[in-house]
């Protein structure tokens, strides 16, 4: 891969991934029309590396404080077992500590909720969306489909869901949405935006629950990816460059896409994208006939 093909490629992939128009049918459809099917799984990787820098230089506090509170919410259950087995001896006058005690305790278990689904989903049919992302006509299908979902989102009405109030069943739902967006041209922001606001959540938080709630997705498919991995020891130096600058751009895009989202959804901006999605898509479906 050349240094300007690694450096489009980031720059999609930054773009797609946090935009409302899907990361996975922009690249599978780049990839197809320039024949770069085998670009290779470590850059994959890399390119997911670089969009999730850009989430944690977003909402570090928030990130940082989920994991502090996420100790704490293992602490506090090893407490509680503790206090059970002082009870069956007899200690009665200990108490349970309450574990879910705050907003960001409540969002650490929200974000957990929502990956079972997106995880199980994810392994299931890794080899579907794998296949999917070869032929032209699935990512133009499902492009449509997301700017459907788009079109819905601007037209949701105003919630105010904060973690306080979000529904441990409205966090599953919403993360077997995010699992069926691993299909390519199915935008997983604007999929899983969507999914908050028909559920009532703050604009706002719609947006800081996509993008935290993709952390464990990313990491997850990374992961099995490189259980996959045989290609570390045949990339070049050269290529390493290449590939490291794709990150980079993926990471830098990234961060001001991001930004970009959180202007969108309160202004209910999301028409245009919806326009394009179905732009694309109908083009991509048009070129499987004509080209096929």
């Amino acid at each position: 891969m050349s240094l300007l093909e690694a450096i489009i490629m980031g720059l999609i992939q930054g773009i797609t991934e946090f935009l409302p128009v899907s990361s996975s049918g922009h690249l599978a459809l780049f990839e197809i029309a320039f024949d770069l099917e085998k670009t290779g799984l470590l850059f994959d990787c890399l390119l997911h590396f670089g969009t999730l820098i850009a989430v944690f230089a977003v909402y570090f506090r928030d990130i940082w404080k989920m994991i502090c509170e996420g100790f704490g919410i293992i602490g506090d259950f090893f407490i509680n077992a503790g206090t059970a087995v002082s009870k069956l001896m007899g200690h009665k006058e200990k108490k349970y500590r309450k574990i879910i005690c705050n907003g960001y305790r409540k969002f650490v278990m929200l974000v957990i909720v929502s990956t079972i689904p997106t995880g199980i989903i994810g392994i299931a049919a890794k080899d579907l969306i794998e296949l999917a992302s070869t032929i032209l006509i699935v990512p133009g299908i499902c492009l449509i489909v997301t700017s459907i979902l788009l079109f819905i989102a601007d037209r949701c009405k105003e919630g105010t869901k904060t973690p306080k109030h979000v529904s441990y069943t409205n966090a599953f739902i919403i993360g077997i949405c995010q699992g069926f967006a691993t299909l390519p041209g199915i935008s997983r922001s604007g999929t899983t935006i969507t999914a908050c606001l028909l559920s009532g959540f703050d604009r706002k938080f719609a947006v800081k629950y996509s993008f935290i709630m993709s952390i464990p997705a990313i990491l997850g498919s990374l992961v099995l990816q490189l259980f996959d991995l045989k290609e570390l020891s045949a990339v070049s130096p050269a290529e390493w460059m290449n590939y490291l600058a794709g990150t980079l751009v993926a990471a830098v895009v990234g961060y001001v896409c991001i930004k970009v989202m959180l202007y969108v959804v309160r202004q209910k901006k999301y028409t245009i994208f919806s326009i394009y999605c179905l732009i694309v898509g109908a083009v991509s479906i048009g070129a499987y006939f004509i080209l096929g």
